[in-house]
């Protein structure tokens, strides 16, 4: 009976398989994520973002309470596809009342627009949606380009309207015989709108709504506005307009509690960078009332206390202490000391004006690369725009009886940070100046720091020549440092001048232990400071040290070693957005991944007692960061794993158990989908090693399966992370090719300084060969995919070994001889620390050993090739040079192997257009199908697609030739 029992399961097992369908190109578009997590400061309610890869998004508010749900069609949250116009990042009201949020256009209606080519105020506009959590209602105002809410205090919003359209040539608006738009935005499109560039001088109706009494404010022609923290003041710009003589224009203060409006500064001007101090009782910004025919503009830095009417200009272009030639930057932050004693603001140089005598068709056009300068001609040329608006950090004591500004930073010590929120007696500054031409073949720069008194600029050097960084603690009493070239951690004591090693002696490595690259190891870093600067918290690879900083204290092990005696590694989550230190009364949250099984989860861990940490939850699955409320103890995270789409969970009892929110990908049911599983080996020379081997749902032991190799440095930490099938930017598309029959094999490597293709070959080979001992792998069908070091060792085991029987190489590295010298576009940056120190691994110059360079070069090795090889390498290529792609094609092309190379047009190191990454998925099918299942080939494989037919044909249609 036994028997029958398990022979029926097996076949209604096999029956459910069968039912399910493979993959196809077309699921793309509506496959979901989640996006925007979010929880009111009381808890009460959560919200989270559900987008799909193209299309229409919904945004979800749940009540932590009951089942009351809101759903959004086509909502976003504020910086997440919502508003711009520096809006806040907030979706609640401080009180937790109110909710506010964007409605997107249909994006079917924008992609029309698109087709059409409208202009940017002919674009369908944003909505404005606000949900009253009280009653569950929601208000839709339509055209809204920006909306804030104030950090703390009552329910207030404020929003800024779009240009209103112009209706003098239009039809009526809906109530006056027009017909109502089709969606819940007001999408008229109108080709007789203002141009943007009109538009952007001019501001537009703010509103001010208490969104409890529904007391609305309007202003006329806003440019820019900010809440004050306790949102009892408002601050904004208004630039008039030429059509209305009596509009004002200025700067104005609202007081939102009594409706005062006071006259900051009135009259025609730039006004920008509003910021009030922690008490809200101050007030400074940028703003400039030159000529508007002026090309450079002279800024001036403002001051407002709130019990003055009018804002004073409290440093211009003759203020004491200002260098000569310099004036206030318009590009420059803005900030208070947390004290409010201080603001801390930008100089720069006074920019030159163009001149207009110069005739463009008369002038050369070239760039002068010259041996003594600090940067190379494209790095130089990559920054320009930055470096033209970089400004100085600069001080001034607003109390000081004979003000004046002090630099604190110049052309030759450019770099500085706050310490201590700025109320410190000093910034810590850094500069590389002096040291930066090594750049070019190590890839970074030693650095000097110095603190610089922001009474008097006096500068005192701390460190010198430091490859590493340093930062100050919390309170200011010390800088701590990570000395790479030694690989020890030492702290500054500002008060003594006193130098202390921390980890000096220690067993214990705080430094990278499985650094493979022929460079110094990195640290792992910081977990965080104690309160008052009493210690400091720093991680080794997998527990929590806490060390005094002045050394007079023994290290202590505040994780107890379980996380090395466990094989865990520790991380502490931070789950208050504006987290300074710790304090003793503190529970660590702990992310935790366990190495030997890749298992994810959370422990929690007094600072203060002895024990090991405790255990919330560990489980196969991939945990996001916690997101917990500010006032309450509700958590939100998502979960999800290889097999299980991530969902939106919530927890009101530190994750004993939790609410699943959403139900992601139901589809997805339908789909043959897959299995992911760890899977170890011993290399030949002994190494062991690890990695992914991923298979189809409906996998059967007794059948033989293609397998496709995917690698890029190590992958296995990823065993449980979810993979939507997704037209991706160059990385294998892993779900996809399991669902439709293949076997997928992502295995970790680690490398040998001076050979890192032999390296690739002791892994990844080997790795092969192991699961090669099932019955169940085709050995003669197995194809490799790499994408820019992972092409670069797909061509280089292709002129190792002929067990492959199909290769696809995405923008890799053929020649390093030539590579060596080149330039990373992306950057500007030259190529030489990439081989000499980072990835490329060769650990030496060009000169030093030029035959490692040959030896992992594969281009000399490609007579050796058997394998059909596809290439991806784009004319845009900012990272590796395009034309690597090329001396791979065209050698092996001479020597008559089957190639292929994809350029796609004005594209980057990986595809960025939508519409070429699900080309290439396409194509990348069909030649795996073709090599490994014995399927016809595609036109563009057998004929090409010649020049003529480009944007015409592609090639996809499938013949009976041969390649």
């Amino acid at each position: 009976m036994q028997k029958k029992l398990t022979f029926f399961l097996l076949l209604f097992a096999s029956a459910a398989f069968a039912q399910k369908k493979p993959l196809d190109h077309n699921v793309y578009d509506s496959w979901e994520n989640i996006g925007t997590k979010q929880v009111s400061n009381d808890g009460l309610w959560v919200a989270y973002g559900v987008s799909v890869q193209e299309g229409d998004a919904n945004l979800f508010f749940q009540n932590t309470l009951n089942t009351q749900k809101i759903k959004i069609a086509r909502g976003a949250a504020p910086g997440g596809g919502g508003f711009g116009g520096g809006s806040s990042s907030s979706l609640f009201s401080p009180d937790s009342k109110f909710a506010a949020f964007s409605i997107k256009p249909l994006f079917k209606d924008t992609r029309l627009a698109k087709i059409k080519k409208k202009k940017p105020d002919e674009m369908t506009k944003d909505t404005l949606g606000i949900a009253n959590l009280t009653i569950l209602a929601i208000t839709k105002i339509p055209r809204v380009k920006s909306f804030k809410f104030p950090e703390n205090g009552a329910s207030l919003l404020a929003y800024n309207l779009e240009k209103a359209p112009d209706t003098s040539k239009r039809p009526a608006r809906p109530g006056a015989g027009a017909a109502e738009p089709k969606n819940d935005n007001e999408d008229y499109l109108f080709a007789d709108d203002e141009p943007a560039s009109a538009a952007s001088k001019e501001g537009t109706d703010l509103i001010i709504k208490n969104l409890a009494t529904g007391i609305e404010r309007v202003y006329k022609y806003v440019t820019d506005y900010s809440f004050s923290k306790d949102g009892k003041q408002l601050v904004f710009a208004a630039s008039g307009s030429k059509k209305d003589a009596a509009a004002k224009q200025g700067v104005f203060l609202l007081n939102t509690e009594t409706g005062v409006l006071k006259t900051l500064v009135k009259g025609k001007g730039n006004f920008k960078n509003f910021v009030f101090d922690e008490e809200s009782e101050r007030l400074a910004f940028l703003g400039e009332t030159s000529p508007e025919k002026q090309e450079i503009k002279d800024y001036n830095l403002y001051y407002n206390s709130i019990s003055l009417d009018t804002a004073q200009i409290l440093v211009d272009n003759d203020m004491t202490g200002m260098p000569a030639k310099f004036a206030v930057s318009g590009d420059g932050r803005v900030n208070f000391s947390k004290d409010g004693n201080k603001i801390f603001f930008g100089i720069a140089p006074i920019k030159k004006a163009k001149d207009t005598t110069l005739v463009d068709f008369e002038n050369a056009k070239l760039d002068i690369w010259g041996y003594k300068d600090d940067y190379l001609q494209p790095m130089q040329l990559k920054n320009a725009d930055r470096e033209l608006k970089r400004s100085y950090l600069t001080a001034i004591d607003i109390y000081s009886i004979d003000p004046k500004i002090v630099p604190l930073t110049d052309a030759k010590l450019p770099e500085a940070s706050l310490v201590n929120e700025g109320n410190a007696a000093f910034v810590l500054a850094s500069t590389d100046y002096g040291n930066r031409i090594p750049s070019q073949w190590t890839g970074g720069s030693v650095r000097d720091y110095y603190l610089v008194d922001v009474k008097t600029g006096v500068r005192k050097k701390i460190i010198e020549s430091l490859d590493g960084n340093a930062s100050a603690s919390p309170d200011g009493n010390y800088v701590i440092y990570y000395d790479k070239a030694k690989m020890l951690w030492k702290t500054y004591q500002v008060a003594t001048g006193k130098t202390t090693v921390l980890n000096e002696g220690m067993t214990v490595k705080f430094y990278d232990e499985e650094n493979d690259v022929p460079d110094e190891p990195n640290s792992y870093g910081i977990a965080g400071w104690m309160e008052e600067d009493k210690a400091v918290l720093l991680y080794d690879r997998f527990d929590i040290w806490q060390f005094s900083p002045d050394g007079k204290t023994a290290p202590k092990n505040i994780t107890a070693g379980f996380g090395r005696a466990n094989n865990l590694t520790f991380r502490a989550e931070r789950l208050d957005p504006d987290f300074r230190f710790f304090t003793k009364k503190d529970v660590l949250w702990l992310d935790a991944i366990n190495n030997v099984t890749k298992q994810n989860g959370f422990y929690r861990k007094a600072i203060n007692d002895s024990k090991a940490p405790e255990l919330v939850i560990m489980a196969p699955f991939k945990y996001s960061n916690l997101v917990k409320a500010k006032n309450a103890d509700v958590i939100l995270f998502d979960k999800g794993s290889y097999t299980a789409s991530p969902d939106v969970y919530v927890s009101k009892d530190n994750l004993k158990t939790a609410l699943k929110l959403s139900s992601t990908n139901p589809q997805q049911a339908n789909y043959n989908w897959g299995t992911a599983e760890l899977v170890k080996w011993t290399t030949p020379k002994g190494y062991k090693s690890e990695g992914i081997l991923y298979k189809p749902e409906n996998f059967d032991p007794s059948k033989k399966y293609p397998m496709i190799v995917y690698f890029y440095e190590k992958l296995s930490d990823g065993l449980y992370s979810y993979q939507a099938p997704a037209p991706t930017p160059s990385r294998l598309n892993i779900p996809f090719f399991v669902s439709n029959g293949y076997l997928i094999f992502a295995p970790d490597i680690s490398y040998e300084t001076g050979h890192p293709g032999k390296s690739a070959e002791e892994f990844i080979n080997s790795g092969v060969e192991s699961l090669k001992q099932n019955a169940w792998v085709d050995g003669t069908k197995i194809g490799i995919q790499g994408q820019s070091w992972g092409g670069y060792q797909v061509a280089h085991l292709i002129t190792a070994t002929n067990m492959y029987a199909a290769a696809w190489a995405g923008a890799p590295v053929v020649n390093m001889t030539s590579a060596y010298g080149g330039i990373r576009w992306e950057s500007g940056m030259n190529r030489q620390f990439q081989y000499e120190k980072t990835q490329s691994r060769i650990g030496a110059t060009l000169w030093e050993k030029p035959e490692l360079y040959i030896e992992n070069s594969p281009l000399f090795n490609f007579p050796k090739v058997k394998t059909p090889v596809v290439i991806m390498s784009n004319d845009a290529d900012g990272a590796v040079p395009w034309y690597q792609g090329i001396e791979m094609f065209t050698g092996l092309k001479r020597l008559g192997k089957p190639v292929w190379l994809l350029n796609y047009n004005n594209e980057a190191h990986n595809l960025v257009q939508r519409q070429n990454r699900k080309d290439i998925q396409i194509r990348e099918q069909q030649f795996f199908d073709y090599y490994l299942k014995g399927a016809k080939a595609p036109v563009w494989m057998v004929s090409g697609v010649p020049a003529t037919e480009k944007g015409k044909t592609w090639g996809f249609e499938l013949t009976d030739e041969k390649p």
